[in-house]
């Protein structure tokens, strides 16, 4: 007998690899009925919708509430995976452009894919939450590993010499973080444009950055 979840699941990796937010318009709304209020969901239709993804013949069944926690969990790590990689790339940089260029490109990748709403799923279902622990024992899984990311990044400049090396990068990492997901967060206008993401990343380091170019 198949597993419960085999249908979800063959979705639910070629939806991992849904393209960024500016050319698939996925948002929390993509998502949203994917927490209903009952024991059995079908989450497949509202998830594939729009995005070129086949759904198998016949309906997939649906799958106890556990199931899906457990594919949110995987999907989850799976972006943490990728952000590990975004965030070697990022640090590789350091040294090079400008410091203010690279956090706003950090930024736009991170929040225009499926993340915003990945990020919405992972605060409001605790059995969610509690799945990822053995990753992410303290803060919201994803929002923890980009903040790492952002520090580490602000680090390696700081060891150049482009960040001032008395520069709080304990809480600047958290605010560029926090500033960024707030830009992305409403997803009933458009997305914000590379100007006002590097806006706010140039008010956020002002006062941190010694590049000639923030």
């Amino acid at each position: 007998m198949a597993d419960r979840g085999d249908g979800f699941r063959q979705v639910g990796r070629k939806l991992e690899n849904v393209p960024e937010r500016g050319q698939s318009g996925m948002g929390p709304q993509d998502l949203s009925g994917l927490d209903r209020p009952r024991d059995r969901v079908d989450p497949v239709p509202c998830l594939a919708r729009d995005h070129g993804v086949e759904l198998p013949t016949g309906r997939v069944p649906g799958f106890e509430r556990r199931d899906f926690d457990a594919f949110l969990a995987e999907l989850v790590l799976d972006r943490i995976t990728r952000l590990e990689h975004q965030s070697a790339a990022l640090r590789d940089s350091a040294g090079t452009g400008a410091v203010a260029d690279h956090l706003a490109d950090a930024l736009t990748t991170l929040f225009e894919s499926v993340a915003v709403a990945i990020i919405s799923l992972v605060t409001s279902r605790d059995e969610l939450r509690t799945r990822l622990r053995e990753t992410t024992p303290i803060g919201v899984p994803l929002l923890t590993e980009a903040t790492a990311m952002i520090a580490s990044y602000l680090a390696a400049e700081r060891d150049r010499g482009r960040i001032a090396a008395d520069a709080d990068i304990d809480a600047l990492a958290p605010t560029l973080i926090g500033a960024g997901h707030l830009l992305f967060t409403d997803r009933e206008a458009a997305p914000p444009d590379a100007g006002a993401v590097r806006k706010v990343v140039t008010t956020v380091i002002a006062e941190a950055v010694r590049d000639a170019r923030p």
